[in-house]
């Protein structure tokens, strides 16, 4: 992603930018830790205490969350309350390996047509995510491998498959949060892949080649971290 949804400042009618409502403050708060793990799966919102916490009443809260919730991100049930909105893993896998096929299809057919700048402005995006490693920011990191992958497949000239691409970005972002504040070994790996994939295209490698390449990257942290948060075998 290239910046974070909702997150448009609100801007005045004079041009200038005002301070956000305190409903806006609380959705990105709760976004926020949500994305990042903090709140994880199943996690209790209490409105009391998010309230007291930003200095306001529950009303905005209640808002945010029910702004959340249609975004999939907060479910809410009556007797229980906001939760933290469950992973389906199998809608999640399902989504990952997707991606995969197109994403590798897209790189694959645009594997001719990549300029210098393309990759020049690709590998720098990629910096930016191995800068990020040292004091590791998930939801940082996760905004800058969506912006790798999209500045790849959007070389892409097929608009259907690229209309696929994002509508299943989209359908991502509804499911899960950062996987990589889950299994954070994998954003080292994931940032090495990245500069084998440009290496791939600046040689001129067989375009199956790069598919393949794409393909085995982009399952292989939705599989890092399907095990991870699965149980294990007793």
């Amino acid at each position: 992603m290239t910046g974070r949804r909702g997150r448009a400042a609100t801007v005045a009618e004079a041009g200038g930018k005002v301070a956000p409502s305190k409903s806006q403050r609380a959705y990105e708060l709760l976004h926020d830790r949500i994305v990042d793990g903090t709140y994880s799966p199943g996690y209790r919102l209490v409105l009391d205490a998010i309230g007291r916490e930003l200095d306001m009443s529950v009303v905005p809260v209640r808002e945010a969350i029910r702004r959340l919730e249609a975004e999939g991100m907060v479910t809410f049930e009556r007797n229980i309350g906001a939760r933290v909105a469950e992973i389906d893993e199998l809608e999640y896998h399902d989504t990952m390996e997707t991606l995969s096929i197109v994403e590798g299809a897209a790189v694959m057919l645009a594997a001719g047509l990549y300029s210098k700048s393309d990759v020049d402005e690709a590998r720098a995006i990629n910096e930016q995510m191995r800068e990020t490693l040292t004091a590791f920011d998930p939801v940082r990191f996760t905004a800058l491998n969506e912006a790798f992958h999209r500045r790849l497949t959007d070389v892409c000239h097929n608009q259907v498959l690229g209309d696929v691409i994002d509508n299943n970005w989209k359908r991502l972002a509804r499911l899960r949060q950062s996987t990589f504040s889950f299994v954070p070994s994998r954003a080292v790996s994931s940032v090495d892949e990245h500069e084998a994939i440009l290496g791939l295209i600046e040689e001129g490698a067989d375009p199956r080649r790069i598919e393949l390449a794409v393909r085995a990257h982009r399952l292989a942290t939705p599989d890092a971290y399907l095990q991870r948060i699965r149980p294990s075998a007793s």
